[in-house]
């Protein structure tokens, strides 16, 4: 058995004002709803630091600047490949803010994030974002009969 898989490469950004992040309320028909933080696909030929850049600025008009990676969020799909979210955070940014097809943008009160309609997995993924001792979270499973196992590390 070989050691490559096919992977899809995603990123996510939470993108922070004092004690406001940027979320967006996700338009259900991109497969997804509920709010989340901005972010998107790894597109062939730029680097995961330049996708997330590209992408914050597509959803929400600002342009980050110096975005840190602060974790890792992955899981296997039924067909064998493996999706990864490379999640960074930035406080420096410029540009106006503006919503997009992908949903509405707003900046919200960190505090305030438990209480709102997330989208499926964001509760957790928050922990990687928040907690400092924390740099992966894994939906792990046996095989596809079995419930996920939620793996933070």
């Amino acid at each position: 058995m070989g050691r490559k898989i096919q992977a899809e490469l995603t990123n996510m950004c939470m993108v922070c004002r004092g004690d406001q992040v940027l979320v967006q309320r996700r338009s259900p028909e991109h497969g997804w709803s509920g709010i989340t933080f901005p972010g998107g696909h790894v597109e062939p030929g730029e680097s995961v630091t330049q996708s997330v850049v590209r992408e914050v600025f597509e959803e929400t008009g600002l342009r980050l600047r110096h975005p840190r990676l602060c974790g890792v969020k992955n899981w296997i799909e039924d067909d064998g490949s493996r999706y990864i979210v490379f999640l960074y955070k930035c406080d420096e940014f410029s540009g106006e803010l503006r919503s997009s097809e992908e949903g509405e943008v707003f900046w919200a009160d960190r505090d305030g994030l438990p209480g709102m309609n997330l989208s499926s997995g964001m509760e957790e993924t928050f922990r990687v974002f928040f907690e400092e001792e924390l740099s992966e979270l894994c939906y792990c499973r046996e095989d596809p009969e079995n419930d996920w196992r939620i793996v933070l590390e």
